[in-house]
């Protein structure tokens, strides 16, 4: 199953169509933040509150079962710079989560601890790794879950 993670639009959100044009096979789109728009706008996303966003209605977490998998969705920016992965893989298995989308940072990112999957896709406006902006894709089936970066230089 194919989900596409977004994060850090920052207002961009004329991106958000466009990938969602690029992979009309997704099963689900994923926001995780700063958005800066009414989430009503985007229905077609699942969407949480980031830092940035004060307009609309937004949960600040979200827990999406996949088949066998939980996706725990938050933006991050309530987690510790320093301990953050370690923060976010305990916030996962409280709620019995074994994957982790968050942005926040605006850098794309992928590790694995302890049986969970983390995810940044990174920023859809302002990368700040020195890399394009990106989001990512993850292929999700029962028994792996595997992220590909899309790296967007002419957004």
């Amino acid at each position: 199953m194919e989900i596409v993670v977004v994060s850090d639009s920052h207002g961009r959100n004329d991106i958000l169509k466009t990938i969602q044009e690029k992979h009309p096979d997704a099963k689900l789109f994923i926001h995780c933040g700063d958005l800066e728009d009414d989430p009503m706008n985007y229905p077609g996303y699942i969407i949480v509150r980031g830092n940035n966003d004060y307009f609309g209605r937004f949960e600040n977490e979200r827990v999406i079962p996949i088949g066998k998998h939980q996706i725990y969705v938050t933006h991050s920016h309530r987690f510790s710079y320093f301990l953050r992965s370690e923060q976010l893989v305990n916030r996962a298995k409280e709620l019995n989560c074994d994957i982790v989308c968050f942005g926040h940072t605006h850098v794309s990112f992928l590790d694995r601890v302890d049986g969970v999957t983390l995810v940044n896709p990174g920023s859809l406006s302002h990368s700040r790794d020195g890399k394009p902006c990106s989001y990512a894709i993850l292929d999700i089936n029962e028994d792996d879950v595997q992220v590909e970066f899309k790296f967007e230089p002419e957004w």
